[in-house]
This record gives C-alpha cells, sequence and structure tokens, in this order.
C-alpha cells in the first residue's frame, strides 16, 4: 500500500474548465518543486497533452471499463511510490457515463473538487453545488471551485451561496487570455499553441490565491496482482507515424509495445519521404484532413506503404490512420486530396459527429477494448471482416476491415486490455 495526496477534477458538464483548471493546479505544485502525476479519466487525447505539457509528467488513461480496475490500481499505486500529488482529471459531468467519472472517484476513494462555470450564475452555484455534493452520499467530496468569474463581488455571492456543509476552494477569474482553443475534436494539441507555456503559467499563479495550492489528504492505494506480460513483439521494430497529422497515441500502448519486446521507431507521414527499416507499421489517428494537402502530395511516402503492404508485412491503422490510407480523403471545406489507396473507398469529413462511445473488437487472441470518436465517415465497397461491439448491449459497432495484413477501423484500441491481441495485430 502507498500513500499520496489526490484530487479528482468534476464538473457538472464538459466545457466548465475542468482541463485548464487540473493543468494549473499541476503547474502551480510543479512550481513548487513538486512531482505532480497527472490522470485523465475515459479515452482522451488531446486533454492529455496539455496535462503533461503542464505536470512534465507522461499522462495515462483511467476507465473502469476500458483499461479496467486493476490497470487502474496499478498505475495509481505506482503514482503514489513516486508522486507529491496525483490529480485525476474527469470526463464530462461527474456523474455522466457508465461507468461515470464518479464510479472512478469512488472506487478509488478520492475526494472530488468540482469545477463549476459561474458566468451567468449567482446564488443558483450553491445549488449545483450541493447537487454534486449530495446526489451520490458515499462520494468523498472535498469542495467547490468557481469558474469564469466576473468580480470580487460575484465570488462573494458565490461564497455565501453554498451551504454549511461545503468548503469553497477559491474563485478564478474570467481570463480570455488563459483559455485553450478547441475544435471539432477537442482541444487543440498542445504543439499547435504557440504561447501555451505562459497560459498555464498565467492561470496557475491564480491558484495560489485558491485552497487548491494547498495539498489536499493522502489516498492509500494498493497494489493489484498483475500477470507477466509475456515478450511476444522480442525482435520485432514497429514503424509508429507521429507529427501533427497522427497524434492520437496512448503513452500505455507505447509502454506496451516495449514490454512486449518491440522497438519502435517513430516517422512522419507530413514530413518523411520514405518509412524506417521495420516489420510493422501502427498509423494512429489524429488530424488528417487538416493536413491534406501535404499528405496527399507526399507521394514518396504513400508509395512507401504500398510497397510495405504489398510484402505482406502489417498495418494498424485506427481512425484518421485509415482515412490515410483510403483512395481519398475530402475535408469540410470540400477539398479533395488523394491518400495512399490500400483501402478502397473515399472518406468524408462532416459537420455532425458520427460516432462515440467506448467498443471492443474480438480477435483470435481475445477482446481487444477501445472507443471511437469521429466527424467523417467512409464510403467503400469492401465488404467488413468484422464489427466491433458497443461495450454496454454488445450491439454492432464500428466496421473493421482486413486486406491482407491490414486491419483498419474507426476504433482507438487500448492496447494494454489485451497484449496477446495487440500482438496479434503487429507480429510479422
Amino acid at each position: 500500500m502507498s500513500e499520496c495526496p489526490a484530487l479528482f477534477i468534476a464538473a457538472p458538464a464538459s466545457g466548465q474548465g475542468k482541463t485548464t483548471v487540473t493543468a494549473a493546479i499541476a503547474r502551480y505544485h510543479r512550481h513548487q518543486g513538486r512531482t505532480v502525476q497527472v490522470f485523465k479519466c475515459g479515452p482522451d487525447y488531446l486533454d492529455p497533452m496539455i496535462l503533461e505539457r503542464a505536470s512534465g509528467q507522461p499522462v495515462y488513461q483511467l476507465d473502469l471499463w476500458m483499461t479496467g480496475e486493476d490497470d487502474c490500481r496499478m498505475r495509481l499505486h505506482h503514482a503514489a511510490e513516486n508522486a507529491d500529488l496525483i490529480l485525476v482529471e474527469g470526463v464530462m459531468g461527474l456523474f455522466d457515463g457508465e461507468p461515470s467519472g464518479a464510479d472512478l472517484a469512488q472506487r478509488f476513494d478520492i475526494p472530488v473538487a468540482a469545477i463549476i462555470d459561474a458566468r451567468a450564475m449567482a446564488q443558483t452555484f450553491g445549488a449545483l453545488a450541493h447537487g454534486l455534493a449530495t446526489y451520490r452520499p458515499d462520494l468523498k467530496f472535498h469542495g467547490v471551485l468557481a469558474n469564469h468569474v466576473g468580480s470580487t463581488h460575484h465570488a462573494t455571492l458565490l461564497r455565501d451561496a453554498l451551504p454549511q456543509s461545503l468548503t469553497f476552494l477559491g474563485a478564478l477569474p474570467r481570463d480570455q487570455e488563459s483559455g485553450l482553443p478547441s475544435r471539432h475534436l477537442g482541444l487543440h494539441q498542445a504543439d499547435e499553441i504557440a504561447d501555451l507555456d505562459a497560459r498555464l503559467d498565467r492561470v496557475a499563479a491564480s491558484i495560489a490565491t485558491t485552497a487548491l495550492s494547498v495539498l489536499p489528504p493522502p489516498v492509500s492505494f494498493t497494489a493489484p496482482a498483475m500477470p507477466s506480460v509475456p515478450r511476444l513483439l522480442a525482435g520485432v521494430r514497429i514503424g509508429i507515424a507521429r507529427d501533427a497529422a497522427f497524434s492520437f497515441i496512448y503513452a500505455a500502448n507505447l509502454d506496451l509495445l516495449r514490454t512486449l519486446g518491440a522497438e519502435l521507431a517513430f516517422f512522419s507521414p507530413l514530413a518523411d519521404q520514405k518509412l524506417p527499416e521495420v516489420d510493422a507499421l501502427w498509423l494512429p489517428g489524429g488530424y488528417p484532413e487538416l493536413h491534406l494537402e501535404t499528405l496527399a502530395k507526399n507521394v514518396a511516402m504513400k508509395e512507401a506503404l504500398q510497397r510495405h503492404h504489398a510484402a505482406g508485412k502489417p498495418i494498424l491503422a485506427e481512425c484518421g490512420g485509415m482515412l490515410y490510407l483510403c483512395e481519398s480523403l475530402t475535408d469540410q471545406q470540400g477539398q479533395r486530396g488523394a491518400m495512399a489507396g490500400l483501402l478502397p473507398g473515399h472518406a468524408i469529413m462532416q459537420q455532425r459527429l458520427a460516432a462515440l462511445g467506448p467498443q471492443f473488437v474480438t480477435l483470435e487472441s481475445g477482446e481487444l477494448r477501445g472507443h471511437t470518436f469521429h466527424h467523417s465517415r467512409l464510403e467503400t465497397s469492401l465488404a467488413p471482416f468484422t464489427h466491433a461491439q458497443r461495450s454496454h448491449d454488445q450491439s454492432r459497432g464500428e466496421a473493421v476491415y482486413r486486406i491482407g495484413r491490414l486491419h483498419a477501423g474507426y476504433l482507438h484500441h487500448y492496447f494494454p486490455s489485451n497484449p496477446a491481441a495487440c500482438a496479434e495485430l503487429l507480429s510479422p
């Protein structure tokens, strides 16, 4: 068993400022010389990029379904042994989803700090905070922070509206210069925000005026008995696309590949003219539609991918990686670019959300879990190899395509959920 101060950062809904506040707390305590380990509740790629920049530490996912309770327990226990503070950023509203952020916080007895966007709100702040704190009586509640507060008087109104049983953690002012820009899949990637560090330092300075500048009480975390991972990819060299167009990569996936014995070689479909010498390829999701012209013009890379596939070498293509392998991709402005052409058909971006939620695919080695989240559709004559299934009712989910050793679909996989299945997809 190990102990470490820990907080679960929650809100009544998305868009309240959870990521900005979590990043600010992490940056503040990092400036105090503390090691801060941040986790993100649920499947997310973009928030962890911001949180990693704020904390200076890799950010891992915690999800009772996708990653599993033992995986969560192992990561929290390890963090408690090495960090001075653990922060877990919630997902959506505190009680949204199955499992919800509240389920995770309660399972590991992590106290909840609720962030409420107080714009256009006064005494109702107290009612909302009271509801969050009492809706589930067994949930440990640390207090509530008012975000986007207009003035000192506004902050006083909010504080005085709280029941005496609730702790007012403080107020953060409205500050557009500290906000984080977003687009159709969420926040901008950390490397795309030129002044990100200045924004983080600015909002971190505001934390000094709140009770979140003080370490919360310690939480005890026990270590689960985790099975050993066989070196099923020993000696296998895996090429991984990683640049501004392909960046949706869980840190846990990279760790798992190395534990399986693989050697990792990163390359950029945007900038590189050839592939590294590899036995297999992983093309993760990202924003290929934002780099349509550059990807279309890089003929040498597309030809290298075609040669790799023709040689019968494995390719795992997830979401944006799959779009890149189609004959063409059309962005939201109607511009169309020629892609690698390994999958027959055309991918088209659309304004509305096409799919969202946890799903799993069943392979020879068992169930591999993940999630789907995209704003595109695929028009193809290729019959699916199989379909993923939704987590809650096991109804049919995303199509999965196979051509030779190419395995492609919209599903973003969480490799540690089944190391053997991961190795099955990438073994030469």
